[in-house]
Order: structure tokens, then C-alpha cells, then sequence
């Protein structure tokens, strides 16, 4: 089992910036691939980014592009979102997801993809 703990978010004015953290317990960090997702009131979760275990692979939604960045830290068993230039449209609710995987440069955008998801983090983008 993976545990998932995800952090930092909160409320920002449209433009502003928010990094949200998300920290793994429980099997070697490093074995997962990590994505990000969000899902808003009414709509269905939707992939946000992801990264591969190794760290060198990533890949975002269209809309995220040039925006946000994911990364991580297998020493401190941590992935990161780094929010910029944030929108009223992408206020939801996000949370982080691990896939174990044997490939290095692999990442996965299905949310069927994954196995162990957090709790998620409120993040609100007011106009």
C-alpha cells in the first residue's frame, strides 16, 4: 500500500501562484510514476500532469501547458505542482495519484491508470 498526502492548497486571486506538495509513505517512491488530477463540482476527475519515476519524462494537459510544472524529489518522497498564472478555471479540487510502474520514462494520463490516490486539496482561483 501507498499512502498520499497532499498539500498547499488554497484560495489566489486570478494571476497569483500556488506549489502543491504531495508526500508518499509506504513502498519505495522511486518505483512510481506520479500524476497530478483535479475535479471540479459537477465534472468528471481529469488529468492534470504527470511525471515518470525517474524524473526525465512529463507530460501536462493542453490547457496547463507553460503554466504549471510538475517535479519531484525521490529523496524526500515528494511530488510537486507548481501553479502560475492561475485561472478561475481551475478552481477544483486536485489531488495526486501513484502508479507503480518498471519503466523510467513512462507517465500515464488515464485516471484508470493509477492505484493509489490522495485526499485531495482544495484549490480556489478567485476572479
Amino acid at each position: 500500500q501507498v499512502q498520499l498526502v497532499e498539500s498547499g492548497g488554497g484560495l489566489v486571486q486570478a494571476g497569483g501562484s500556488l506549489r502543491l506538495s504531495c508526500t508518499a509513505s509506504g513502498r519505495t517512491f522511486s518505483d512510481y510514476c506520479m500524476g497530478w488530477f483535479r475535479q471540479a463540482p459537477g465534472k468528471e476527475r481529469e488529468f492534470v500532469a504527470a511525471i515518470s519515476r525517474s524524473g526525465n519524462s512529463s507530460g501536462y494537459k493542453d490547457s496547463v501547458k507553460g503554466r504549471f510544472t510538475i517535479s519531484r524529489d525521490n529523496a524526500k518522497n515528494t511530488t510537486y505542482l507548481q501553479m502560475n498564472s492561475l485561472k478561475p478555471e481551475d478552481t477544483a479540487v486536485y489531488y495526486c495519484a501513484a502508479r507503480n510502474t518498471e519503466y523510467n520514462t513512462n507517465y500515464y494520463t488515464g485516471v484508470n491508470n493509477y492505484d493509489y490516490w490522495g485526499q485531495g486539496t482544495q484549490v480556489t482561483v478567485s476572479s
